[in-house]
């Protein structure tokens, strides 16, 4: 059984999930995440790392209320929006770039913000393209309009830069934080690269493998614009030392 609540409009989104089972090919039940509580403090960037396997897309998943079969509750502001970008664009193949974000916009999303919106990602001379004439990395930046025109109070980022080249991902990466920072959310992001949290993360969660569960959580005080490689190598060192066990597989 699950609930999820309503809390007031400056609360936390809350976390609780007793446990979430799914049948596996093979028909065996499988326990994919047991006893996970955390906390997302509002307009912060909360990064999940974790191996492979361990249940960071069904988290999202059951958080964005795609999967309801679990036990546990999801304690989130009232009314709130969610906006999702998924590993995979998922841009609608019929329906031009402008199209696929006017589908999900937000009430009051005006031609005008779009517009804004997609100077900002850089997509501004696509929106009358079909997604099939993109790049896979133009196609992120047009599914990363579609994520902010809904003017999301919680966004979910499943490895939005997975399978990029590194120049390419960490132009979006920065991009992302841009965009983030002139209009802020909160912010939900899973991610196999340790670099990549460390420069994006406000708050970074380390799960174990399955059943997952929350090892550890640390704060990250510094602002984002400040992390250079330098630092972000410093940072990393750190955690590897004091978390061997969780960077071993990252």
């Amino acid at each position: 059984m699950n609930d999820t609540q309503r809390a007031g409009a400056t609360s936390p989104f809350k976390i609780r999930i007793e446990e979430k089972t799914h049948i596996g090919a093979d028909g065996t039940r499988l326990t994919a995440i047991r006893d996970l509580s955390l906390d997302l403090k509002p307009e912060s960037m909360t990064v999940l790392m974790g191996p492979s396997g361990c249940g960071k897309t069904t988290l999202l998943r059951v958080v964005a209320g795609l999967d309801d079969d679990f036990t546990g509750e999801i304690d989130m502001p009232a009314h709130s929006r969610l906006g999702f970008m998924f590993q995979e664009p998922r841009l609608l193949p019929w329906r031009t770039v402008r199209q696929n974000i006017e589908l999900v916009a937000a009430p009051g999303f005006s031609g005008n913000d779009l517009e804004n919106l997609a100077e900002a990602v850089g997509v501004a001379e696509m929106l009358s393209r079909y997604p099939q004439e993109l790049s896979l990395g133009l196609a992120r930046r047009a599914a990363l309009a579609r994520a902010f025109s809904t003017e999301p109070d919680l966004l979910l980022l499943d490895e939005p830069f997975v399978s990029l080249d590194e120049r390419t991902a960490d132009r979006l990466r920065r991009l992302l934080l841009d965009v983030w920072s002139a209009r802020p959310t909160t912010a939900v992001m899973v991610t196999h690269n340790p670099r990549e949290a460390l420069l994006l993360a406000d708050q970074l969660v380390l799960l174990a493998p399955r059943p997952t569960h929350v090892v550890a959580v640390e704060t990250i005080d510094m602002p984002q614009a400040e992390r250079d490689t330098k630092m972000i190598e410093v940072l990393h060192a750190d955690l590897s030392r004091r978390f061997p066990a969780n960077f071993a597989e990252l």
